[in-house]
């Protein structure tokens, strides 16, 4: 008897620790996020910022400007992503406006993950899922990242991305 190969179930499991956001979902959703902490950049970040710009780069892209005011988005949502323990992209449409309002934006997007414990490890998640991919991709001009662990010690991540 043939056993079933694990690819499917592999592939189930990553689309479940990782999604991506833009534009296009609703906009009516409340509970506006104007947070305007930006704690301090942790290596992982700056690890995951760096091989975002290397892969880019690789394909001829611009590199990507790191935004105080956009880090401070991607951290309320990483935070709340925490205190719900769910990864989603509840209320995206305040983190854009509140970009779109305070850092010039014409274009958000973003792409969450959970679980993964190594900056290599979450970009390269991201770059082979086609729709995180495109986002990485995208026509922007600046970006930031909030990498958070919970009380457990388990790693949750807001990337946004903005064009101006």
């Amino acid at each position: 008897m043939k056993k079933p190969t694990i690819l499917p179930v592999m592939v189930l499991f990553a689309m479940l620790m990782f999604s991506c956001s833009t534009d296009s979902l609703d906009e009516t959703e409340s509970n506006v996020h104007t947070n305007v902490e930006v704690p301090e950049t942790k290596l992982i970040e700056i690890e995951i910022l760096d091989l975002i710009n290397d892969y880019r780069l690789s394909l001829g892209l611009n590199t990507l400007n790191n935004m105080a005011v956009i880090k401070s988005q991607a951290y309320g949502h990483t935070d709340y992503m925490i205190a719900t323990d769910n990864v989603s992209h509840d209320n995206f449409y305040q983190r854009k406006s509140y970009l779109v309002n305070n850092a010039g934006a014409h274009k958000v997007s973003e792409n969450v993950a959970y679980g993964f414990t190594r900056a290599e490890s979450v970009v390269n998640a991201w770059i082979n899922s086609p729709g995180h991919k495109e986002v990485i991709v995208g026509d922007f001009t600046d970006f930031d990242i909030s990498a958070e662990q919970n009380s457990e010690g388990k790693w949750y991540y807001t990337n946004i991305f903005v064009k101006k």
